[in-house]
């Protein structure tokens, strides 16, 4: 039996997968070269944003035409989105076999066993779905990682700011932390198979411990849990996303500093540079906070890449409160940006609030906010020209022929010249650069 997986969304989603493919592989299915061929099709979702549900459509019609051709295959839709939709999937997608939401991983094989008896005519035709509002702690369950030396490891889930546009806290509920231990346990595991980077993931890591129970009155922090995994002999990079503004306190960004590991990398999603626009998107901090949050991580942790995430056309979003987000963008001096248009997700406060900004001036604000966030980048980066700097190997260059491709501390992508394999951590001399890539040669 064979499977074909598709990833939508997030890194928490990519993580997901990787269980997906475990709890899959533990129980007798095998990777397929393409979905023409797999005997099952899953859809790991996402329902953040309305471009990620526009590509989910698209690759389900294909399914439908491909179980058209052999009603035997299963088709089967996980994660964010099929949470949102839960049993209502089955009336929209009636090709569809089997539905779970990011909390019901587990439960894939018996599900995929109900759909098959089904499919089979050996039992009435039902829905076979689960969407479990338990936990949803995917990292217990087996995992098939498809890089070796670099690894995700969950050390939450769920979220419980609630940010009127997001969709996150009804899909993946409140916020839920792994204890301390298990996760340093699992990361020590992953450098024993030869893992030397670990990103954490969270949809708020700044709250990891906040609903955990003190250990003889030790409470448990993200800063504390940094410096534990920091602890661990081999394990020579940690990064971790996402960081919310208003949680990010100084043990963390002290834990940036002073650990070793820890990468001098944070992403930290302003979403927009006016505080009325904030306030609307409840984010819980002003323009003000944010700018001084960026100036003390600036200077407490020299060399820092600070990156972010921007919310063009939210709703009353108007010319001057745009402005405002362009100089924030110029004040922070980011690294990079994600800029996505403002989508209404079904049952979120934002959905329903007044003052839709014209599509026009949508996508001429998004032009500028493009253009600005990426000649800062390339200016940033150009100043590393000259610069000796460690890079992680990846493998091979996806475009410069004959050259080998790898991120340094700050996730900066370097494409170089030079003889070193995939997991090995060399020095790299910086020629040029772009403002999305770094280009150089491996020091002798």
């Amino acid at each position: 039996m064979f499977y074909f997986l598709t990833t939508f969304g997030c890194q928490m989603n990519e993580h997901d997968s990787e269980r997906i493919r475990g709890v899959l592989e533990e129980n007798g299915w095998q990777p397929a070269s393409g979905p023409g061929t797999a005997d099952l099709l899953v859809f790991n979702t996402c329902a953040v944003r309305e471009s990620a549900e526009s590509r989910l459509l698209g690759r389900l019609g294909e399914a439908s035409r491909l179980k058209k051709e052999r009603p035997g295959r299963l088709v089967a839709l996980g994660g964010c989105f099929a949470q949102s939709r839960r049993e209502k999937l089955f009336d929209e997608l009636p090709f569809l076999d089997v539905a779970f939401g990011p909390g019901s991983i587990s439960e894939l094989p018996r599900l995929l066993e109900a759909a098959s008896a089904t499919v089979t005519g050996d039992s009435q035709p039902a829905p076979s779905c689960c969407f479990d509002t338990g936990p949803g702690l995917s990292a217990g369950l087996p995992s098939r990682r498809s890089d070796r030396f670099r690894a995700w490891v969950q050390v939450m889930s769920g979220c419980t700011n609630c940010c009127s546009y997001c969709i996150v806290p009804s899909v993946r509920g409140p916020e839920r932390s792994r204890p301390e231990a298990e996760i340093v346990t699992e990361a020590e595991t992953l450098v024993e198979q030869g893992v030397v980077e670990i990103t954490l993931l969270g949809q708020n890591v700044n709250a990891y411990g906040l609903d955990l129970e003190p250990d003889g009155g030790r409470r448990f922090t993200f800063a504390g849990l940094l410096a534990s995994l920091d602890a661990i002999a081999g394990l020579e990079r940690i990064r971790f996303t996402t960081s919310h503004p208003r949680d990010l306190g100084n043990d963390l960004i002290e834990a940036i500093r002073d650990l070793p590991g820890v990468c001098e990398h944070l992403h930290l999603p302003s979403q927009s540079g006016s505080t009325r626009v904030l306030e609307r998107m409840k984010r819980g901090y002003s323009r003000e906070e944010y700018l001084a949050l960026s100036d003390r991580l600036y200077e407490a942790v020299p060399g820092l890449a600070l990156t972010t995430d921007l919310i063009v056309g939210f709703p009353g979003e108007r010319e001057e409160d745009f402005y405002r987000t362009t100089t924030l963008v110029q004040s922070c001096r980011f690294d990079s940006a994600f800029t996505f248009v403002f989508s209404p997700r079904p049952g979120t406060e934002a959905a329903a609030l007044p003052g839709r900004v014209p599509q026009k001036a949508v996508r001429r604000r998004m032009r500028e906010l493009v253009r600005l966030t990426q000649a800062l980048a390339e200016e940033k980066n150009r100043k590393l020209a000259g610069r000796r700097l460690q890079v992680l190997v990846e493998g091979a260059s996806r475009r410069e022929s004959g050259q080998l491709r790898g991120r340094t501390r700050t996730n900066k992508i370097v494409n170089f010249s030079g003889s070193a394999g995939a997991g090995d951590l060399v020095d790299v001399i910086v020629d040029s650069a772009t403002s999305t890539t770094l280009k150089g040669r491996q020091a002798g």
